[in-house]
């Protein structure tokens, strides 16, 4: 029988590349988010039943979530700046909207597995690079202390009601689509000629492609459990900040001076980079190369100018 999976947040920027990536792989899609797609856009990202509701145990039930063999929660904020001026907001799309997609599995659909979008925010300051997910976590946002307990929950409803799940811990997640965060933000203030960013650009995150993202969350639904597994969704490569403006700037044919106001972001740790070695145990492997991926970027970017 063809398998079923159940996105929520389908509609969202990884929600909708994962979404496309099932179906690639022969499986039924339901989206389940806010808003509605063109006949030809759904067929474009794979979604072959989109119910328009909330993610909650109403609407998970209106989208006959019970029929999922899995789900992939990726529903939720994903902003620290916004979870820093409104945290309950955050605790609310994040931390409760994931307890509701518990219940529901524990309630409606015992036999699902879950794929828990969770965030490397969680990790906070560390002291060892690359990160592992048996390092303790500290998280110094709302955002990263509210998907903690998310994942907690995860743990919980494993033990206690034997739903099988495992958090993916996402680093810099970037691509076409995106109207967010670094990427989006540079490409407007350098086709502006406005180029002073914050930091002093010697930052370095380790930025995965949101394709390899979604073969990430395709691959990692078999090693779902009820002990609840983490596992880190990056690159397993350190890149500045500094050096992803400047390729942006090369790739806009921007020529002028790129600058940094040396003021520290509160909220977002100095580095990160991901051990990303049992992700690839497991097969998976990460193909767009950062060059790729912003080149691919900026030609979307110019398309929707």
């Amino acid at each position: 029988m063809e398998k079923i999976v159940l996105i929520t947040g389908a509609a969202g920027f990884i929600g909708r590349y994962t979404a496309r990536c099932y179906h690639k792989h022969g499986w039924y899609v339901i989206g389940l988010g806010h808003g509605s797609w063109s006949e030809n856009e759904q067929k474009v990202w794979g979604i072959d039943e989109w119910h328009s509701a909330d993610c909650n145990f109403t609407g998970l039930s209106v989208a006959r979530g019970e029929r999922a063999d899995v789900i992939v929660h990726a529903a939720g904020s994903g902003s620290v700046g916004l979870s820093i001026k409104h945290p309950e907001v955050d605790f609310s799309r994040n931390t409760c909207c994931t307890a509701e997609v518990l219940g529901f599995i524990r309630q409606c659909a015992p036999s699902a597995r879950l794929v828990f979008l969770s965030s490397a925010a969680v990790y906070g300051m560390v002291k060892k690079l690359p990160i592992e997910e048996s390092c303790p976590l500290q998280p110094i946002s709302p955002y990263g202390m509210h998907k903690k307990i998310s994942e907690e929950l995860c743990q919980l409803y494993g033990r206690q009601y034997g739903v099988a799940s495992i958090a993916v811990r996402l680093f810099s997640v970037y691509g076409a689509g995106i109207r967010k965060q670094l990427l989006w933000d540079a490409c407007n203030k350098l086709v502006s000629n406005t180029a002073l960013f914050w930091g002093t650009g010697q930052e370095t995150r380790d930025w995965i492609h949101v394709e390899d993202v979604a073969e990430l969350l395709f691959t990692v639904k078999d090693f779902a459990m009820n002990t609840s597994p983490r596992v880190n969704g990056g690159c397993g490569k350190s890149v500045s900040i500094d050096t992803v403006v400047h390729e942006l700037a090369d790739s806009l044919g921007y020529d002028g001076k790129v600058l940094f106001n040396g003021q520290v972001d509160v909220g977002n740790p100095h580095d990160y980079l991901a051990d990303v070695s049992k992700a690839l145990s497991w097969g998976w492997k990460p193909e767009k190369t950062l060059t790729e991926g912003i080149k691919e970027y900026v030609a979307w970017y110019k398309a929707q100018r």
